[in-house]
């Protein structure tokens, strides 16, 4: 373990025998850190929060610490980061609140740029870019491979679906479903995220039925309930298209439409 003589770390603190902690950061107690992270400079990490292996963690970031809801009593709540994250400097991630489940959890491989906030009871899944500024409010779930251009913002207790695109300054106030291209203020559908789902290797055959339910859904004139209709029937064949449809029977908001 390679620990600076500035930093400060608890005695009720867990930390795999090869992480490394730079000066003047702080870890707190019942924080354990994984195998090969690397923890940056003038970093805080409150507890209770686990961190998994190979997590790269930059200067002034601020993990663990009490959500930001006047609700908050100071009852025991965590956070949960997965393996293999880069969190970037100046980014806060607060943990859970009892409302809410009592945890905050970041998943594997996800790239969390400079000042990007997840506020509690956030779920964010694997391989996501969150780009600098990027605003999670509380109680708000991000799909795998998702990526959000800078400045954009969810809105508490919104969904974005696995493989969706959010422009710069997005302000996303209801549910985005899977492989959704959506921009502006407040966000609005533009289209599927065709680029990205390019390079994730999907085919031509497998875009081409997301690009049907994208129109059923938006640009046939049909009702929701006809859209969603028109979805199962197309989900019989396309794993994808299962995945919009349970999406949008499990949205609790209203869809960006």
């Amino acid at each position: 373990m390679s620990v600076h003589a500035t930093a400060l770390v608890d005695r009720g603190a867990r930390l795999a025998a090869d992480v490394e902690v730079g000066p003047y950061s702080i870890i707190g107690p019942e924080v354990e850190i994984g195998a090969g992270c690397i923890i940056g400079p003038h970093v805080v990490i409150e507890g209770p929060a686990r961190i998994g292996p190979g997590n790269r963690i930059a200067a002034f970031a601020a993990i663990g610490g009490a959500p930001q809801d006047k609700k908050y009593a100071g009852e025991r709540t965590e956070l949960v980061i997965g393996a293999g994250n880069t969190i970037r400097e100046y980014a806060t991630i607060n943990r859970g609140t009892r409302e809410g489940g009592g945890v905050t959890r970041v998943g594997d491989d996800n790239w969390i740029m400079a000042y990007v906030h997840i506020a509690h009871d956030c779920v964010v899944g694997d391989h996501t870019v969150l780009a600098n500024n990027v605003t999670l409010a509380g109680h708000v779930e991000v799909g795998d491979h998702v990526i959000m251009g800078g400045f954009a913002g969810l809105h508490q207790f919104c969904r974005i679906g696995a493989h969706a695109f959010a422009a710069m300054y997005a302000a996303i106030n209801r549910d985005v479903p899977p492989f959704c291209y959506v921009a502006g203020q407040f966000a609005e559908p533009r289209g599927v995220n065709i680029e990205g789902l390019k390079r994730r290797g999907f085919d031509g055959t497998r875009i081409a039925v997301i690009k049907r339910a994208y129109r059923a859904l938006y640009m046939s004139g049909l009702s929701l309930a006809e859209a969603r209709a028109r979805l199962d029937e197309l989900a019989q064949d396309s794993a994808d298209v299962a995945l919009m449809s349970r999406f949008i029977e499990a949205s609790q908001r209203p869809l960006v439409r």
